[in-house]
């Protein structure tokens, strides 16, 4: 009985003289922080496990309550959600809070320690390592892959016809396309076989990642081995990595017989340059560096495959959807790229033409600003943080900066609902804090491809609009919105196309 009651004794004693002090005092620090009730060791998780349409309205109601920064607790774990510039600057801009929050963890069993998941030495070297692959060069090149992707696209919007249906799925497939052949060099044919293993499994494995977040008793590894919707997740990443590892290695092996060339001569014998994926560009550097594993290799091209293609679908969807709703500032997008292309509806967009599409990137901005791709960003703070008012974050606590509401506060956007691309014209944005609008983050983890997401977006929207007059089947009030990995519609958005 002696080493029992030993055990015992220490693990009370660890309990009440260390864990419990420390968590007393966290908490007392957190005291100047409002927020709603929570119970004891499930937190406020009873408030969170709503169906995931009543998530953002219970969200949306604390900052109406408690204001622009509150606390709640997920389980035993403190959260602070701000939702105000000055805050979000002082996270963002940060250079030594920069781990991302647990909440990212559950994205780890498909993506690894990759740039969106690492930290520290690790997150630092492969950042550097991998902004070579944006430059402006490399994207100029990508810009094959949109267009000849966006001509499948324009003929499935054409054999819609003027029937109502939803562009959410539609976009969805173009952008996987065109993520796998600019990610891995290796065309899915998404568009064309929407019911392949691969495409069912990428869409599958973001819900799966949501589910698991808000459910804190999922939380652990164990837990959610024995559930149904982990064992449905093994099933996806087996698909997954198996895709990703069977690419890589055959890359490799071109490489070894020397079937990869640099150029490729066309049937007219025109020596022209040999396109090179993300993929390729992460083998070259594995050539000098060694520490770049094929284990690597693969987290970055899967993290590349989630962040490059369900954010820019979201993107490109909420913009059509909101110009079809709008058709006096559809009627300016259209005005705009008849200019720019003189009415030829098969000419390629070029860079040039990019750089032209003024007011086409103020309703992609503004449509960003209402429904921004990722709803919200989460750090871990590693020290503690004070805020402009006085008021200090204690380190080890959860800080999410709420973007979709961050993007609505109505002292920076007046109306804030309404749907207003001059909000980003040069003279009315002049003055405005950077920190009040980061759909794509701010600060040193903000997002590596956000150039490759404008430019994708403006060659699928330029894509539609050329062709097209869009028109809204249903109401935007009548729209669920979900703030799961990404910003997405419940049900989708529906529409109707009429050829121009």
């Amino acid at each position: 009985m002696f080493w029992p009651i030993l055990l015992l004794s220490g693990l009370l004693g660890y309990l009440f003289l260390i864990k419990l002090p420390k968590r007393l005092s966290l908490l007392n620090k957190l005291k100047a922080i409002p927020g709603p009730p929570s119970l004891p060791i499930l937190g406020n998780a009873v408030d969170l496990s709503v169906h995931k349409r009543e998530v953002l309205s219970v969200i949306g109601r604390f900052f109406q309550e408690y204001g622009p920064r509150f606390k709640m607790f997920v389980g035993m774990q403190p959260y602070v959600i701000l939702a105000n510039a000055a805050d979000a600057e002082k996270i963002l801009s940060s250079q030594t809070q920069i781990e991302k929050s647990g909440d990212y963890d559950s994205l780890q069993e498909w993506l690894g320690l990759g740039l969106l998941t690492s930290k520290g030495e690790k997150w630092f070297q492969r950042r550097k390592q991998l902004t070579p692959a944006f430059h402006f060069k490399i994207l100029e090149d990508f810009l094959r892959v949109f267009n000849e992707q966006c001509n499948i696209f324009t003929k499935v919007l054409e054999r819609k016809g003027k029937l109502v249906f939803d562009i959410f799925p539609v976009i969805t497939l173009c952008t996987l396309d065109i993520i796998c052949e600019t990610a891995m060099g290796k065309s899915v044919f998404a568009q064309q076989k929407s019911d392949s293993e691969y495409v069912k499994a990428i869409y599958r494995i973001s819900e799966l990642v949501q589910y698991r977040q808000l459910r804190p008793w999922l939380h652990n590894d164990f837990m959610w081995r024995l559930s149904s919707a982990g064992k449905e997740n093994r099933k996806c990443l087996k698909i997954l990595h198996g895709f990703t590892d069977m690419v890589i290695q055959e890359k490799k092996m071109e490489r070894k017989n020397g079937t990869r060339k640099s150029d490729e001569t066309n049937e007219d014998n025109f020596v022209t340059k040999k396109r090179q994926a993300f993929l390729d560009l992460l083998l070259d550097a594995q050539q000098t560096d060694t520490t770049l594993t094929d284990q690597n290799v693969r987290e970055e091209t899967n993290t590349f495959m989630f962040e490059g293609h369900d954010t820019t679908s979201a993107a490109v969807s909420w913009t059509t959807f909101l110009l079809s709703l709008n058709p006096e500032h559809q009627a300016k997008v259209q005005q705009e790229l008849d200019e720019i292309f003189a009415g030829d509806l098969e000419r390629e967009v070029t860079m040039t033409d990019l750089a032209r599409m003024k007011y086409l990137e103020c309703c992609i901005k503004e449509s960003l600003r209402l429904f921004p791709s990722a709803p919200f960003v989460g750090r871990k703070l590693n020290m503690e943080l004070k805020l402009d008012d006085g008021v200090v974050l204690p380190p080890g606590i959860t800080v999410w900066v709420y973007i979709f509401f961050l993007h609505r506060d109505p002292k920076v956007f007046p109306d804030p609902e309404k749907f207003d691309p001059n909000r980003f014209s040069q003279e009315d944005a002049e003055g405005r804090n950077p920190f009040s609008y980061v759909p794509f983050s701010a600060g040193p983890r903000n997002c590596i491809g956000q150039k490759f997401a404008m430019m994708e977006e403006k060659v699928l929207l330029s894509s539609i609009f050329r062709r097209f007059r869009v028109k809204a089947a249903e109401r935007l009030q009548d729209v669920n919105v979900l703030c799961d990995v990404i910003t997405r519609p419940e049900m989708g958005l529906h529409v109707t196309m009429k050829k121009r």
